[in-house]
Formats: structure tokens, C-alpha cells, sequence
């Protein structure tokens, strides 16, 4: 091999080689001993519960401290500050509103969740770079950390399928284990990761959604999921001005919660659609869609957070319990604190805290510390209400989460709290049930 090849190229010219549609006939002979026909039929045809799209695009993160000439990033349209790579849901939207969504990915992608037990179908295709047309970098999904998946859907591209420019693939999954997972493309997986395709995805138990795991103490009332991630300003720089960027010399200028850092953490989800279902076996918090373009929609006031659209904040009624779901993707530990709140550490890595003879290894602590592509449940008791945070006419109790790595939860901000950060708002009982996941009081939903 030429030593001179950088990885990508090596991918480029592996493109032939390696097959990119659901086909076992054109499989690597070892891949073909190890296939199901009929899990490689059914990955060809059918209707998928979920149809993302890999793209390029642009976000917003606040401009101090700046990062000159890297941040803000003099390419970016306003609002926009930053180039991304993303993924984004275009389940039921025609060709043609499929294809207009190139230069228009999510950070982070949209949250989704599947049933134990039942099969998982989502199909991928990649609508490529519109800003970079040059760089024909294949797109896959990668489970991250889900059991016993075969290499023909497990989106490792050196023993699996990856998605070429144009194509569609479709993973086939039945998931055998509930808890908290992650995905991301694992194609020039440094590169991708950090560049923003990466998303939180959970397996509910058989034994019913408003448990964590299939063990009666791991019930809760409410769920809000809390995806870490991180971005290189001069990375994100180096793709949109076509420059070569040496990932091995990443540095986390800005540390996120689900694609966004607080205060706006805590404004609300983008409007939400609660009447459109993805499929019989899984579900996503979609993002309102313009009918005409298929673009996101934005809340009014907050164009600029329009392809960061998750919110971070954590409301609940005093007594109820409430299960947060931590999954890390940036590439630093992560020292999550809930202060004046004790929570019950129940998975860590989609395995429940059971000992092999069934001991309850369960605890309590207020700080959990992971690493990258760990996840962690943990669920909480929220206190009795004590009267608003003593502040007349607030309505509710407000504890800090926070990261309390300084540097992580700061962003080395002038007035520093500008990272990952965000906020649980323990009401009166004036909450009404929640309808779906990261609810927000304020949310706009159809």
C-alpha cells in the first residue's frame, strides 16, 4: 500500500471492494458463513420504523470565548456559526423533500428507543456533503454497545456495510437486553463522531415503559435522556474550509448536553410532533418539519438553536421518580453532579447493577464519573417542594446538574456555568404527565 494514502483515501479505493446494499451475495465469503437468510432478505425489503439521512450543515454555539480564525467560522450563514456533520430523521418524507435536507444535519441526532424483544428496522442513506462535494466519505450506524449483533448490521465498515453517496441500507435488529445506548458512524469514526453523526438510542424493558430494566425497582414517572458530546473548533474549521485537520490533535473547546450548552440547556425542545409514529417497534423525538421543504422547524425567538433542537432541562413533581439517562460520546471523562439530590445508580452500560448470583449491586451517590462511550441510569427521588427556590412566584425548586470538571462545565467562559450544565425543577405538583421524553413545560407540540 502506498504509505502515503491518509485513511480516507484508503477508504475511498476500499469502496469498491466492500459492498454497500443489503446483498449477501456479494458478501465477503466470511460474512456469508455467518448470515441468517432470512435477516438479510428482510434488511432488503419491507417498510423501516425509522429513515435517517447523513448530511452536512451548520449550528450555533455562543461566541465567547472565540476562537479566532477558527470560531466563529466566517463561512457559516446567519444565524449559524459552526459546520457540522449530522443525521437527520426524514421517515415519511417523499424523494424530493429527502433531498432537499443536504446541508441541513442535526447535532445531536434525534433521540429514539425500541422495544425489547421486537424487531428493530432502520434504514440509512447518505444525501453527502453539500458544502464538501469532494470529500464521498461513506456513512454507516454503528450500535454502540448493543449484544450479539451481526457483523453484516453491526456498522463496523472494515467487517460490515457502510453507505455510499446515494445509497440506502437498511439495519435489521432485534434488541435482547434494555437500558441506555448510544450510536454514531463509525466511518472515519474520529472524524464523524466529533463532527456531530452520533445520538442517544434505548431499549424499554418487556416489562413495561415506565421501567428502566426488568426488575420492579428501577420504575419511574419521568425520563429525560442527557447525551454528552464535545467540539474542536478547529476541526469543524478545517472541513468547511477545506483543510486537512490532524484529529489526533483534538482539543474540546466547548463540551455539550445534547447538542447544546446552558443556559440553553434549559430553553426548550424544538416543536415537537406527537402524533407521528415511526413504526410499530420504535419511536423518536421528532422535530416538526416544514411540509413544503421538509426543513426543521424552529421555535420563534430561537432560530438560531434550529439543527440543535433537544433541550436539556429536567422538570418533575416533588415524590415522583425520575430516571436520567447519561451516554457519553465526546472523547474526556464526563463528573456529572446532581447537587442536593441523591441518585440511584440501576444500569451502567445498558446492564443492570445485579451480581451474577442476582445481589442487588445497586448505590447511591451524587456524582457519577464516566469515560467515553459509557452510559449510566440513574434514578432519582425529586424532594418535597420547599416554596421556589426561594424566590417568590418561581412555581418550582431549582437544582444544578452540572459536570463539575470546571473546564467542561465552563467552556472557559468569561462568567464560566457555559457548558455542560443544565438544570431539575422539581414542582408542586403542577406538572401534568409526561407525553414523551426531555418533555419541557414550554414546549410547543402537534
Amino acid at each position: 500500500m502506498n504509505k502515503n494514502l491518509s485513511r480516507r483515501d484508503f477508504l475511498k479505493l476500499a469502496g469498491g471492494a466492500v459492498v454497500t446494499v443489503a446483498g449477501a451475495g456479494l458478501l465477503p465469503q466470511f460474512l456469508r458463513k455467518t448470515l441468517h437468510a432470512d435477516q438479510v432478505v428482510r434488511a432488503a425489503v419491507g417498510t423501516p420504523d425509522l429513515f435517517f439521512a447523513g448530511t452536512d450543515g451548520w449550528f450555533w454555539l455562543p461566541e465567547s470565548p472565540a476562537i479566532p480564525p477558527y470560531f466563529p467560522d466566517d463561512l457559516a450563514p446567519d444565524p449559524f456559526n459552526a459546520y457540522i456533520f449530522g443525521f437527520r430523521d426524514v421517515t415519511g418524507m417523499s424523494d424530493a423533500a429527502r433531498q432537499n435536507q443536504r446541508n441541513k444535519a442535526q447535532h445531536n441526532a434525534p433521540f429514539f428507543w425500541a422495544n425489547e424483544g421486537e424487531e428493530l428496522r432502520v434504514q440509512i442513506t447518505n444525501l453527502g456533503l453539500a458544502l464538501r462535494p469532494d470529500l464521498t466519505d461513506a456513512h454507516t450506524l454503528h450500535w454502540h454497545g448493543f449484544r450479539n449483533v451481526i457483523p453484516f448490521f453491526d456498522g463496523e465498515p472494515s467487517g460490515s456495510i457502510s453507505v455510499p453517496v446515494g445509497e440506502f441500507f437498511t439495519y435489521v435488529y432485534k434488541p435482547h437486553e434494555a437500558g441506555t445506548y448510544m450510536y454514531h458512524c463509525h466511518v472515519e469514526d474520529v472524524e464523524h463522531v466529533t463532527m456531530g453523526m452520533t445520538g442517544l438510542v434505548f431499549v424499554r424493558p418487556a416489562l413495561g415503559t415506565h421501567y428502566a430494566y426488568n426488575d420492579p425497582s428501577t420504575y419511574f414517572d419521568r425520563e429525560f435522556g442527557l447525551f454528552l458530546s464535545e467540539f474542536w473548533a478547529h476541526g469543524h474549521w478545517g472541513d468547511s474550509h477545506i483543510q486537512e485537520s490532524l484529529w489526533y490533535n483534538f482539543k474540546a473547546d466547548y463540551s455539550m448536553l445534547n447538542g447544546r450548552v446552558y443556559p440553553d440547556t434549559i430553553l426548550p425542545n424544538s416543536p415537537v410532533v406527537m402524533a407521528k409514529s415511526t413504526g410499530p417497534n420504535a419511536h423518536s423525538l421528532t422535530t416538526q418539519t416544514d411540509p413544503g421543504t421538509g426543513d426543521l422547524v424552529p421555535n420563534a425567538g430561537l432560530e438560531h438553536l434550529q439543527y440543535n433542537p433537544h433541550s436539556s432541562l429536567v422538570t418533575c413533581n416533588a415524590g415522583e421518580k425520575v430516571l436520567l439517562r447519561f451516554a457519553n460520546l465526546g472523547f474526556r471523562e464526563a463528573s456529572m453532579t446532581l447537587t442536593g439530590i441523591d441518585m440511584k445508580v440501576v444500569g451502567r452500560d445498558a446492564t443492570p447493577m445485579r451480581g451474577r448470583d442476582g445481589t442487588d449491586t445497586s448505590y447511591m451517590t451524587n456524582t457519577l464519573l464516566f469515560g467515553a462511550g459509557e452510559s449510566f441510569d440513574a434514578i432519582f427521588e425529586a424532594p418535597a417542594f420547599s416554596g421556589g427556590s426561594g424566590s417568590s412566584g418561581l412555581g418550582y425548586d431549582t437544582y444544578v446538574l452540572y459536570n463539575r470538571r470546571y473546564t467542561q462545565d465552563s467552556n472557559l467562559t468569561a462568567g464560566g456555568a457555559g457548558g455542560q450544565r443544565t438544570e431539575v425543577r422539581v414542582y408542586n405538583g403542577t406538572l401534568g404527565a409526561q407525553e414523551y421524553i426531555n418533555q419541557h413545560p414550554d414546549d410547543v407540540h402537534v
